[in-house]
């Protein structure tokens, strides 16, 4: 079945929808040998070539989607000419297209990360528009007062714009170093990604984040399960509910995919039960 060839493109993780109809209008695409032009449709057969490169296509019915639970030291970045670990060293490979990284985390803030080969959902999920909201668990150094909370959830002129958090909630302490000091626990909830947004908000009130931990996006939380540098593939379920989160239409899961799910589920359940017993 054809579709049109931005979705295709779209799909395949190369950029946005808007940002690919101006490559097709630029003549940087070709389908089978011929240029492209706007309006052009294409198949999972077909040979697509993207300023010369052969472009590998993802079909909407093979959406994946895995959740790592990054430690900190690693680097979301394919690779590092440092030499640091990064987010992609551990993840299992494709037999056709790519992980998309949904959003990133600094390399000092730990926690969720999502991964998927289908590059409309990545980019859906990460456009502001969508106002997908991802929580954190933050550790701050320093006193915080009532209307201090009330600034940050009401709005904080940063270098890029008014920034604010959707709510923020004092947590109990979370180890012995917690109690009896100026370390306090907050969970805080933005609905946007920008660089360094949780450190930057908190910082701008002169304190400190010395622990950072991001929880959940979307609908998706990380559980206990998942250990650091741990990846676990999202069930169809999990999957569905992201594309709705972001108005993309659902895909539909043969069989297999269903099958494959309740195996690795089962999978997932003995290696609880034996880390529990260790």
């Amino acid at each position: 079945m054809s579709e049109k060839l931005q979705k295709v493109l779209a799909t395949a993780g190369l950029g946005s929808r808007r940002e690919l109809e101006k490559w097709i209008s630029a003549g940087r695409v070709s389908v089978n040998g011929s240029i492209a032009k706007l309006g052009d449709r294409a198949a999972a057969d077909d040979r697509i070539l993207v300023d010369g490169r052969l472009i590998k296509i993802v079909t909407d019915d093979s959406p994946r989607v895995l959740m790592y639970s990054k430690p900190e030291g690693e680097v979301c970045t394919t690779s590092d000419p440092d030499g640091r670990p990064t987010v992609f060293d551990r993840l299992p490979r494709l037999s056709r297209g790519r992980w998309i990284a949904i959003g990133r985390l600094d390399i000092n803030t730990s926690g969720l990360l999502l991964f998927t080969n289908h590059g409309e959902l990545a980019n859906r999920l990460m456009h502001p528009s969508y106002e997908v909201q991802r929580e954190y668990m933050a550790r701050i150094h320093g006193e915080v007062d009532e209307a201090m909370i009330k600034r940050l959830t009401d709005g904080v002129v940063l270098e890029d714009g008014l920034a604010s958090f959707k709510s923020v909630k004092a947590q109990h302490a979370r180890s012995s170093e917690d109690l009896g000091g100026r370390n306090r626990w907050f969970k805080v909830i933005l609905a946007e990604g920008r660089t360094r947004e949780v450190r930057r908000l908190w910082e701008s009130q002169d304190v400190e984040v010395n622990r950072l931990k991001r929880i959940s996006y979307g609908p998706i939380e990380l559980p206990s399960i998942v250990r650091r540098s741990d990846f676990l593939e999202l069930d169809p379920k999990q999957v569905v509910s992201l594309f709705k989160a972001v108005a993309l239409h659902p895909p539909r899961f043969t069989e297999r995919h269903v099958l494959k799910d309740m195996r690795e589920r089962k999978e997932r359940k003995l290696r609880a039960r034996g880390n529990t017993w260790k």
